[in-house]
């Protein structure tokens, strides 16, 4: 899988010359290239540009989802789906028809079988994009955040995610979380994450940043962002702040409908710009942007993904920040809400974006650039100047001189002993003990051995770890306890409730699995169902930690969070809960009571430990 030689012998002599020119960017630091040469290394880009049609320069703004585990010889289901949702029939063909700039990875489009099939992929992408008229590798990117979002499962290490890290409140761990994940990315031939996300989540119903998020205060998710951007580009990959400009107090799914952020210009200053000013400031590669309207800083309630006075007057104008905009994926509702889809990307190009992620038929938004392009609605100067940044930082990457990843790096880089054992003791250091009645914890197996383990078993977010019941039954049993694990969903019926209660009989201690609990839930019917036996309940929230404030009243004896319920978590959480690690998370948002949200239940900080009651983190 190692393929140099292929590379040079696709390149006619035309392109050669093209691409040895902006290799040679990538092969000096900026001064002394331009020292050797007498040219600078936009220069080069420009010439290189100049010698795209224009079909190619429209084609490198976007970035598109195919189906497959393979650039030429996917499954026919695939080749199938491609035809249908694309016209094509390959990753290959998308290139060669498209001419796209980047392909974004999907365990739902069978992007990421396992490590060795997505670094063929991955050289099989980069090979079609160097068979073309002008040579041109590829940006390769997935949502790879951890925790809750995460495309690579495993053997790939899984990491805590973003909230799970803010309850650490160790930047230092978040910096090595994003240096072993750009790591392992790098070694796949994925070279640019959407990740980290730089939301400041206020809102605890936000349904669609949550526990994606740092936590709540501004500056705190401020530093573990630059933290991050520091860990994943020092692996040598392209990070992504998002979503600006701030999607962290919504009740709405930007997927599903069109959020509206009512924060005043003052309120968005001090709440929402922290993290991405300090993004900007640590070099972020690229800043994706929201699906959401901001009335305070565009008064048209454009959604910020097509406003020019939020990316330009904002973005690139306020704070400065001249590399790579992206959109969030142009499939999505909230930014189809008030116009068509041919529309969409030519606004967005109007705005300051340079990217156009995934949008839902390729040809209409393709055609469209195009067309207003020839129309003279959009200049080419215009799309030249987004394609002079991704360009360059493609150069940044390394990917002018060699593209390609080998089997070799991968074996040598992901999911090794290393990299699982730093995983292990960085989450470890996240989760958070919010309540232990009678000191029930440590659990020790003395007096309780025998424990039922219940709950939910929401899916797998990368489609390899879990079941969570399974997985934390099976990491009591390896400390040395008797574990059964009963499934009983998120939500509940009487009759499964009931059967939990029998099994309870005779057990020492029950451990539920929560997962995004409400004052109307059956599950908290199931703990106090299950407290009402008397064996004592201790409740583990697998996502938001915001489930302990509707739970009160069950009589549950102990309470943890652990912001996710990937495996990594999941141990962790079982490791502490037997006494085999301490807790050493703090809340980094408010939980506010269930009956007076306005009445913090447990405070920013809050966290209990075994050798003491832990002051909250200031």
């Amino acid at each position: 899988m190692h393929h140099r030689t292929s590379r040079r012998t696709l390149l006619t002599a035309t392109a050669a010359t093209a691409a040895a020119a902006a290799s040679g960017v990538a092969a000096l630091p900026g001064a002394a290239q331009a020292a050797t040469t007498g040219t600078s290394p936009d220069s080069r880009l420009k010439r290189l540009i100049a010698r795209m049609s224009l079909e190619e320069k429209v084609g490198q703004l976007f970035v598109m989802r195919v189906y497959g585990h393979s650039a030429t010889d996917p499954d026919q289901a695939d080749i199938d789906a491609n035809l249908a949702e694309i016209g094509v029939r390959d990753a290959a063909e998308l290139i060669s028809t498209y001419h796209v700039g980047g392909i974004i990875y999907f365990a739902w489009a069978h992007n990421t079988r396992d490590p060795h099939q997505i670094a063929a992929l991955s050289n099989g992408i980069q090979r079609a994009g160097l068979a073309g008229p002008t040579p041109l590798p590829l940006l390769v990117s997935t949502d790879q955040e951890h925790g809750i979002v995460c495309r690579v499962g495993e053997p790939a290490t899984l990491l805590p995610g973003a909230m799970a890290l803010g309850a650490g409140g160790s930047r230092s761990d978040a910096r090595a979380a994003g240096r072993i994940a750009g790591a392992e990315l790098a070694a796949l031939g994925i070279n640019q994450n959407y990740a980290p996300d730089a939301d400041v989540n206020v809102n605890p119903a936000n349904p669609v940043i949550g526990v994606r998020s740092f936590g709540s205060d501004p500056e705190s998710v401020a530093g573990m962002v630059t933290a991050q951007v520091k860990g994943y580009q020092s692996a040598g990959i392209a990070s992504t702040a998002k979503h600006f400009p701030g999607h962290g107090d919504t009740s709405t799914d930007s997927h599903t409908g069109l959020p509206v952020i009512t924060h005043t210009r003052e309120q968005w200053a001090e709440l929402d710009a922290p993290p991405f000013r300090a993004a900007v400031a640590a070099g972020i590669d690229s800043i994706m942007t929201a699906h959401i309207v901001v009335p305070a800083l565009d008064p048209s309630e454009d959604p910020a993904t097509l406003s020019r006075p939020i990316l330009t007057g904002i973005l690139r104008e306020e704070l400065g920040y001249d590399g790579v905009v992206v959109t969030d994926a142009l499939g999505m509702e909230g930014v189809r809400t008030k116009y068509g889809d041919e529309r969409v990307p030519v606004l967005a190009l109007l705005a300051g974006v340079d990217q156009l992620l995934n949008p839902p038929h390729l040809d209409v938004a393709w055609n469209a650039v195009l067309n207003a392009v020839k129309s003279g609605e959009i200049s080419e100067a215009r799309i030249e100047e987004s394609i002079l940044r991704i360009l360059r930082l493609k150069t940044r990457l390394g990917l002018f001189r060699d593209p390609y990843v080998t089997r070799r790096g991968v074996d040598r880089t992901v999911g090794i002993p290393s990299h699982l054992a730093a995983a292990d003791r960085i989450a470890e250091r996240t989760t958070t003990l919010l309540a232990n009645d009678g000191s029930l914890l440590p659990l020790s197996r003395r007096s309780h051995r025998n424990l039922l383990v219940v709950g939910a078993d929401p899916a797998s977010p990368s489609g390899t770890t879990g079941p969570p019941t399974t997985t934390l039954a099976g990491a009591f049993e390896e400390l040395g306890y008797a574990a059964t694990a009963l499934p009983t969903g998120t939500a509940p019926a009487q009759a499964k409730i009931a059967e939990a209660v029998a099994a309870a009989q005779g057990k020492d201690a029950v451990i539920v699995g929560t997962y995004n609990v409400t004052a109307t839930s059956s599950q908290r019917s199931l703990v106090s169902a299950l407290a009402a036996t008397g064996v004592p309940v201790i409740t583990v929230a697998i996502r938001n930690p915001y489930d302990i404030a509707h739970l009160a009243g069950t009589g549950y004896a102990a309470s943890l969070a652990t912001y996710s319920w990937t495996d990594v978590e999941l141990r962790a959480a079982a490791r502490v809960i037997a006494g085999r690690a301490r807790p050493e998370g703090r809340l980094p948002v408010p939980v506010q009571r269930a009956d007076a949200p306005a009445q913090a239940l447990y405070p920013v900080g809050y966290g209990l430990s075994y050798r003491s009651w832990a002051a909250p983190r200031t």
